[in-house]
């Protein structure tokens, strides 16, 4: 089958609609929003906190996406990969249910459960999977388990028509579609949920339709990515990426930043740390003023992967199996701010949805321009 564009997108407002908009009726911020909350002990807590975090950050979207990820909300299910997808129509989910009935023992296959809400609309068929592949596959292929089920995403993304896998890691989930963030979290009934961590995020597309599956959080495997910003380097990172077997289809250049850092730390096996001195790579200036042994590991990061090196403005919050990483690029163009109480931390784009999942929390603070903040769940915690 050949790639084709999914049908369920939300119609662009007209050029007459825009031109005859009045001064205050629209607003361009800068850019989306984000938030994440996670818990330094693993003490899950439902998503109507991440949820309240994105009304304030209501004027940084537009309603052309919304999205959240939960990590540790299929504790039940939590050996077997959870695959978030939609379908155009029921001949889609067929087709690519026999797929994946080939590749892979399929423990259980239900729709996902939604609140109807005349502020979603045009929803797709939205189902979940939890699956495991066949040893006899994964012998067959001379692959291990998580590069079989990374090929196997972008090959159904890439070429099943009117399908779109959004989440496909472990004991974790990705929920989006058109619409504002907190309007998203109430369809997918977000409260029934418990995560150790939440990230949230909310468009406000410049370059591409806003349609379900480029809504954020981008996702592949237990990696998710939200993100404010405009990569102006996409095409040469794009262009990297597709040498190692990605496929870049999803219209979104969210997709890119997932799928450097899943290259980075899952097949070249770099840290967090380094994979951020890739993509938000210090000034040549600023690495020749340091130590000789920091010096030497920045200058190999920066030459043998320059093609990664993201540009323009940007901030992103990793979501991982355990914990998340919070960056801004090295300018710091996008605002980003962060607060702790006792053993959770928060990241946001702005003060005000910090203090709406938690009005007594300590100092506010902001990274510094390409300074990676790592939290991580204590090990047996999640």
């Amino acid at each position: 089958m050949k790639s084709a564009p999914l049908l369920f997108y939300y119609q662009k407002p007209t050029k007459e609609y825009v031109m005859n908009l009045k001064e205050g009726q629209v607003r361009i911020p800068s850019g989306c929003a984000i938030s994440a909350v996670i818990s330094r002990e693993g003490n899950r807590q439902d998503g109507s906190g991440i949820i309240k975090s994105m009304i304030p950050m209501h004027a940084r979207s537009n309603g052309l996406g919304g999205g959240f990820a939960g990590y540790g909300i299929y504790p039940e299910y939590a050996r077997f990969y959870a695959f978030h997808v939609f379908f155009e129509n029921t001949l889609c989910r067929k087709e690519t249910e026999a797929f994946l009935k080939d590749s892979y023992e399929i423990v259980q296959a239900e729709p996902i459960p939604v609140r109807k809400t005349p502020l979603i609309t045009d929803e797709p068929i939205i189902y979940r999977y939890f699956l495991a592949p066949l040893k006899s596959r994964l012998a067959a292929a001379q692959l291990d388990e998580r590069e079989f089920v990374a090929r196997s995403v972008m090959h159904i993304n890439s070429t099943f028509k009117g399908t779109c896998i959004v989440s496909s890691g472990k004991n974790m989930g990705i929920f989006k579609a058109v619409g504002y963030p907190e309007d998203v979290g109430e369809f997918y009934r977000l409260d029934e949920y418990e995560a150790y961590c939440w990230t949230a995020h909310g468009r406000y597309p410049t370059n591409t339709p806003g349609w379900w599956g480029g809504a954020h959080p981008f996702g592949l495997l237990d990696f998710s990515v939200v993100h404010n910003g405009e990569i102006s380097s996409y095409d040469a990172n794009r262009r990297f990426i597709e040498m190692f077997g990605y496929k870049c289809t999803l219209q979104t250049d969210t997709e890119v930043i997932t799928y450097a850092i899943d290259y980075l730390t899952r097949r070249q096996k770099l840290t967090l740390k380094e994979a951020a001195a890739v993509i938000a790579a210090p000034f040549w200036s600023t690495i020749s003023r340091k130590q000789e042994e920091e010096k030497r590991i920045l200058t190999y990061l920066r030459t043998v992967y320059s093609g990664l090196l993201i540009t323009g403005p940007f901030s992103i919050v990793l979501g991982f199996e355990g914990g998340l990483m919070a960056l801004n690029d090295r300018l710091k163009l996008r605002s980003m701010v962060m607060a702790e109480k006792d053993d959770v931390v928060y990241v946001s784009s702005e003060e005000a949805s910090i203090r709406a999942m938690e009005k007594e929390v300590g100092e506010i603070y902001s990274p510094e321009g390409g300074e990676a903040v790592i939290v991580k769940v204590k090990e047996g915690k999640y």
